[in-house]
């Protein structure tokens, strides 16, 4: 029996490290999934585990290279941004990888806009808010003021995606997802690096732009085949949906944080929406895609905690719990709804799923919120959302009730970051066309509540 061809993409969450074996059809043939504990940088801030991720990529590439019935054809590489590997020219590390939840200095971030135009006209230009340390070019402006001595020996920044290619090529290289996520380095207006890239010096520790569908051959082990850039995470989330539906939609990319992002709102960003956490991606083809940000996954991970230990019960069935509209209609009577749910006491809940629903209907009030910025103006008439929301049933019957003049759909490709760094080398690897059916929708209808 022939081992069956397929490519392997590494899936690099905050939380979750996961890789993927697709077959020719998109299908997950083989899947692995690590959770790494934490180390703390020099400041003692909490920060990723590089030795411990390193570890994972190439083990776990030993592991399935090893398989006989797969015949792995390519690699490539979705990661989360705003996070930079420094390197010097032997290829070792500089640094930690520092958090981009990593405080910023309040003086170097005045200092540093001062310099270039101030906050709100920078930002307009970069189509990044001012977000300390999540604007990752600013984490390099800060390593060039605090630490001139590994500014000067370093040889390049890379973007984590980035960074996981060059562990198996040795190549070091840019692309425009992870320079156009928040980073403050690009120029939207002009389609470039911003000027003050080149004014203080940062330009020549920046690797060369390649295209999201760049590949280098190289072998690993027993094993021969091609390695793509890599891609930040939410926007290679996009590219299924892209590549399979024409009329215009906005996708809630959903995990630590919920992205809406609208592929088909070229409007410029104004004052007013940085200052809500608006900005721009830009696609893997290099076109802008305005977006909106919430901190969703992450709050709902704490506070399913906080409501786990107040009434005594497990975390895990929190996960499957069913929607009650009763519920809903109860709490609506009974408590102010324009709280957030940590403000929230949990004596006022009798159940825990009481809790949970509310919680969720929170959640709802800042989803719709930040979602109706990137969808005025548009003649969007389809939200999807994927990843873990898009298993709730409580977040997506509030969701569609939100939008009732929309059609609201639960994607089950709940692995769109992997399935489009997979496609963007299709080329490179498959023989068979893009499947049209690669992405399974549950539609939820609009009711009332």
């Amino acid at each position: 029996m022939n081992p069956t061809p397929v490519i392997a993409i590494f899936d690099i969450g905050k939380t979750n490290k996961k890789l993927f074996l697709f077959d020719e059809n998109y299908h997950i043939v083989f899947e692995r999934s690590v959770r790494l504990d934490e180390v703390v940088d020099e400041d003692g801030y909490p920060c990723e585990d590089l030795e411990s991720l390193q570890q994972f990529v190439i083990g776990s590439l030993n592991e399935v290279t090893g398989l006989k019935e797969y015949d792995i054809k390519a690699v490539n590489f979705a990661a989360y941004g705003a996070s930079l590997v420094y390197i010097g020219a032997d290829g070792q590390i500089f640094t930690p990888l520092y958090n981009y939840l990593k405080p910023y200095p309040e003086e170097l971030s005045q200092q540093f806009y001062a310099k270039h135009g101030g906050g709100e006209q920078f930002s307009i230009e970069t189509a990044s808010p001012v977000l300390g340390s999540l604007n990752s070019g600013l984490q390099l402006y800060r390593l060039k003021q605090e630490k001139p001595e590994i500014f000067k020996h370093l040889k390049y920044a890379l973007h984590l995606p980035q960074y996981l290619s060059f562990l198996l090529t040795r190549n070091y290289y840019s692309d425009l997802t992870s320079i156009g996520c928040h980073t403050a380095m690009w120029d939207f207006g002009h389609d470039r690096y911003h000027d003050w890239i080149d004014s203080e010096g940062i330009a020549s520790k920046l690797a060369p732009i390649v295209a999201a569908d760049e590949v280098s051959e190289m072998i690993f082990g027993n094993g021969h085949f091609k390695v793509g850039p890599g891609l930040h995470d939410s926007s290679a989330a996009l590219i299924p949906y892209l590549l399979n539906f024409n009329e215009p939609f906005i996708l809630i990319s959903t995990g630590t944080w919920n992205i809406s992002l609208n592929p088909f709102n070229q409007s410029p960003l104004t004052a007013d929406e940085l200052k809500q956490d608006c900005l721009c991606y830009l696609q893997y083809q290099g076109k802008p895609v305005k977006a909106s940000r919430l901190f969703s996954g992450f709050e709902h991970e704490q506070q399913v905690k906080r409501i786990a230990e107040h009434f005594k019960m497990d975390v895990v069935k929190f996960s499957d719990m069913a929607f009650q509209p009763k519920i809903i209609d109860q709490l609506k009577t009974n408590l102010p709804q324009d709280l957030d749910f940590a403000s929230r006491e949990l004596s006022d809940f009798k159940t825990a799923l009481e809790a949970h629903h509310q919680l969720i209907s929170d959640l709802i009030h800042s989803q719709v919120a930040s979602t109706q910025l990137v969808l005025k103006g548009t003649l969007v008439k389809k939200i999807f959302v994927d990843g873990g929301f898009s298993k709730n049933e409580v977040f997506m019957n509030l969701l569609a009730a939100a939008f009732p003049q929309m059609e609201v759909y639960a994607a089950s490709a709940a692995q769109a970051s992997a399935v489009g760094a997979a496609l963007v080398m299709h080329k490179e690897w498959n023989t068979r066309p893009i499947p049209k059916d690669m992405i399974e929708l549950k539609r939820f209808a609009a009711k009332a509540i």
